[in-house]
């Protein structure tokens, strides 16, 4: 509707620079005489969950620093460092007072 003309020699309405019935290029904008609304009248929708994951799609999260990669490495190896020494701990049996009997016990017994 905004660039809808009537030509002034045929009363053509058209859209072009020229009219395409007579090939004239006086014309004035339909628009002086009906009313447009406005083209941002409302708010838009809100987005759906599709168009988000589309969105996430099509524009990714910027990539994180060097510093960021090593610090989340650095904290994983020491998981994994942590889990490693507890699964050893679990592993070996345990040595009580039974088992560490003094090797001079003879000189003892004498």
């Amino acid at each position: 509707m905004r660039v809808a003309r009537v030509c002034l020699d045929c009363d053509e309405i058209h859209d072009a620079q020229t009219c395409p019935i007579c090939a004239s290029e006086s014309f004035a904008y339909v628009s002086r005489w009906v009313p447009v609304p406005e083209r941002r009248n409302g708010s838009r929708p809100a987005r759906s969950e599709a168009a988000e994951t589309y969105d996430q799609l099509v524009n990714p999260q910027p990539a994180r620093s060097l510093a960021s990669k090593v610090a989340k490495g650095a904290l994983g190896l020491a998981a994994i460092t942590a889990a490693g020494w507890v699964w050893q701990r679990i592993a070996t049996p345990n040595k009580g007072p039974a088992d560490s009997t003094p090797s001079n016990s003879k000189i003892a017994a004498k």
